[in-house]
């Protein structure tokens, strides 16, 4: 089970406690005039008849034992072995950081500043690495022994073994993974006919609605918890298509893999990862939704991988300052930074600058719905775009292709706040600047020489060495031609102007705003 621990330790502790002293007031404000009432009714009252527990009313609670006896024989315990060298899997990142915490739960727990990792494991020496031994859960989706966990609990196993609820013991191969989506499947030989489960509509799920998990917390295999949907839609920083139910039934270490049953007793999630600053559960747990396990599901079993539809840009989120130099109504969409070559956002036309709007029938909100959107469209399909261009919608034709292995749809956040002046020291680009940028000896634009502290330019997140190629859509050949147009695009009180910059050799836009009408 992931982890993704929280620092905000006190603040939490605090309205948990601040919640519960809100609610023992109400109780004791409501509980007075009914106790008083009670009291007087007693008093008047010789006899008085006894409450009538078989009541429908004193029965309002749901049951969940016919489902789970119902579901229970289709849900497995997984228990792999990996070997691992002493420095495999060496965390990148700061000891006892967020990053490094969240790199421990995914790839597993012996490296510094960690416990225990993906699901329960344990470790025992051998030569000059370790053997590790770790639990997850699953569950059986057809009769032939296909099962479905998360891909962190079979990553890098040398040995998979599935403990049927029957406890019958069989040998697991994995037929694909997904680390994307951290799905895999996994097939198991018997000979008779396994109980299996259905995939729901996860999509008819609603927020409030009772939901069911089974898996083998810390070990305890066949361990059922409820609760209810949560939320919908969360990204919690695991990958590009981040789209997870949030659910407050219990989960912990162990249930990752487990099945997250809707009512009617079909699969609607598959329990993933959980938000914790103590390691257990806390009532907020994630799962992936059923929508996503189908269809990567079924890539899995067919192809062995998954392909997912590629459109070629990076995008950027639309911040309210770039909506307003933009003329957008509203901070939506997905802001292209830039167009790779050969791919098939740069044959629809589309262009740097542009904000994609909507794909299809669905709007896009931000780079990640982008991201996510484009992926779910098969390899050859056409489809409409509608992009923001020039104060305009324009609505174009693209031909999506399939992702290349190494693509990954990125983001590049312009954070802008005002500023009392620009703060812009502005150079010409000439042969030796382009040298020690890395750049073209054909590259046009202005080289940002200075960026004052705490000017409007250095909130935006200009840096020294960025080159400026456009303001708004003019572009800049010489510092005299850029400082003319941020002037004319800065001079009204709250105006702000898009700047298309190269950094480190990509593109990217940052929204320059400024509320001094002097500003320069």
């Amino acid at each position: 089970m992931l982890n993704l621990k929280s620092r905000l330790r006190r603040p939490a502790f605090a309205a948990a406690l601040l919640a519960a002293t809100a609610v023992a007031g109400i109780g004791a404000w409501q509980v007075v005039p009914a106790f008083a009432q009670a009291t007087a009714a007693t008093q008047s009252t010789e006899h008085t008849a006894p409450i009538d527990t078989a009541h429908p009313a004193a029965q309002a609670l749901p049951g969940f034992a016919d489902l789970v006896q119902r579901v229970s024989p289709a849900v497995v315990t997984i228990s792999t072995t990996m070997r691992q060298e002493a420095n495999d899997q060496a965390s990148p990142f700061p000891a006892d950081s967020p990053q490094d915490r969240m790199f421990g739960q995914f790839f597993g727990g012996h490296h510094p500043g960690m416990g225990q990792g993906q699901g329960e494991s344990q470790g025992e020496s051998q030569g000059q690495g370790q053997i590790v031994h770790a639990l997850g859960s699953g569950f059986i989706i057809d009769a032939s022994g296909r099962i479905v966990t998360n891909n962190h609990v079979v990553k890098d196993a040398t040995d998979i073994q599935v403990t049927l609820a029957d406890g019958r013991k069989l040998p697991a191969k994995v037929i694909g993974v997904d680390p994307k989506t951290d799905l895999a499947v996994l097939q198991v030989k018997s000979s008779t006919p396994l109980p299996h489960l259905a995939l729901g509509d996860s999509n008819a799920a609603r927020v409030g609605d009772w939901v069911v998990a089974v898996g083998n917390p810390f070990g305890l295999g066949g361990t059922v918890t409820a609760g209810i949907l949560s939320a919908r839609g969360r990204q919690i920083g695991q990958g590009p298509y981040d789209d997870f139910l949030q659910i407050d039934a219990p989960i912990n270490r162990g249930n990752s893999g487990g099945p997250l049953f809707a009512q009617d007793g079909t699969v609607i999630g598959v329990n993933t990862a959980i938000y914790s600053p103590s390691g257990g559960s806390v009532g907020i747990g994630f799962a992936i939704p059923a929508r996503v396990v189908k269809e990567v599901v079924s890539q899995l079993e067919t192809n062995g991988k998954v392909e997912r539809g590629w459109l070629g840009v990076s995008a950027q989120v639309v911040t309210p300052a770039m909506a307003s130099a933009l003329h957008l109504a509203a901070p939506s969409g997905a802001m292209v930074a830039e167009v790779q070559d050969n791919s098939p956002a740069k044959a629809a036309g589309i262009q740097p600058g542009d904000v994609i709007t909507k794909i299809g029938a669905q709007d896009v909100k931000d780079p990640h719905e982008l991201a996510r959107i484009v992926a779910e469209v098969h390899s050859g399909t056409e489809q409409t775009v509608i992009v923001h261009r020039d104060g305009q919608d324009k609505t174009l034709s693209v031909k999506v292709a399939a992702a290349p292995d190494q693509n990954v749809s990125s983001q590049a956040d312009a954070s802008v706040k005002g500023g009392a002046k620009l703060g812009l020291g502005l150079a010409a680009l000439d042969d030796q600047a382009r040298q020690q940028l890395n750049l073209p000896a054909g590259q046009k634009g202005v080289v940002i020489a200075q960026v004052q502290p705490d000017s409007a330019a250095a909130i935006a997140g200009l840096q020294e060495g960025d080159v400026l190629e456009m303001v708004g859509n003019q572009p800049v050949n010489s510092p005299e031609q850029a400082a003319k147009a941020l002037r004319a695009g800065t001079k009204t009180p709250g105006s702000a102007v898009a700047l298309r910059v190269i950094r480190d050799g990509h593109q990217a836009f940052v929204a320059l705003s400024t509320p001094d009408a002097n500003a320069g």
